[in-house]
């Protein structure tokens, strides 16, 4: 699916309209592009599902020896907009760990896996999930763990306004979804 950006430009400039503004005075003659650009950009990963995410960043290397090592990339900065005010959500930070198999993922990719599965308006349980299920399609890993936390405009700057409110998830798979040892293990290594 393509981002339709000439059909955001329309819907911008109704909304400048709605607001009670002039979307042809001299500061927003330009803002429905811009929106629509800013849209293209911070939504791509609408383009894309998450089998193609995966075949995308699914780039891997041989383990070259059997070993049962986790492999965590923690602190990875994205941001997000919750699908439900399309509100930003900021100070995000992701962390993901699995277990290798036969093959380990380029940590690069990681990252970008974990930017992509963002780039969507998105609730912060999804985002997880998402994550979770393609780094298992490109690992051939089922043992996947995400933690997230973040911010959420929705809850800082408006509605109940709380600015130090930060919401955290985790989300399991495989083995880490079963075995307390292996999780007790990720949360000492997100701390080091």
């Amino acid at each position: 699916m393509a981002i339709d950006t000439k059909a955001i430009e329309e819907h911008i400039k109704g909304i400048l309209i709605a607001l009670g503004d002039d979307p042809n005075r001299e500061g927003l003659r330009e803002t429905p592009e811009r929106v629509a650009r800013m849209y293209e950009e911070v939504f791509e990963g609408m383009n894309y599902t998450n089998q193609e995410i995966a075949g995308l960043y699914g780039k891997t290397f041989e383990v070259p020896t059997k070993h049962e090592d986790m492999v965590l990339v923690k602190d990875i900065e994205v941001f997000s907009y919750c699908e439900h005010h399309m509100a930003l959500m900021y100070d995000m930070t992701v962390s993901v760990a699995y277990l290798p198999k036969d093959r380990v993922l380029g940590l690069s990719k990681i990252a970008r896996i974990a930017d992509m599965a963002a780039k969507r308006l998105q609730l912060q349980e999804r985002i997880g999930s998402d994550i979770a299920e393609i780094i298992q399609m490109a690992t051939d890993s089922q043992d996947v763990a995400v933690l997230i936390k973040a911010n959420h405009s929705c809850m800082t700057a408006r509605g109940i306004k709380k600015p130090s409110a930060k919401t955290v998830t985790t989300t399991f798979r495989g083995r880490f979804e079963t075995d307390s040892i292996l999780q007790n293990r990720f949360f000492v290594m997100l701390q080091e």
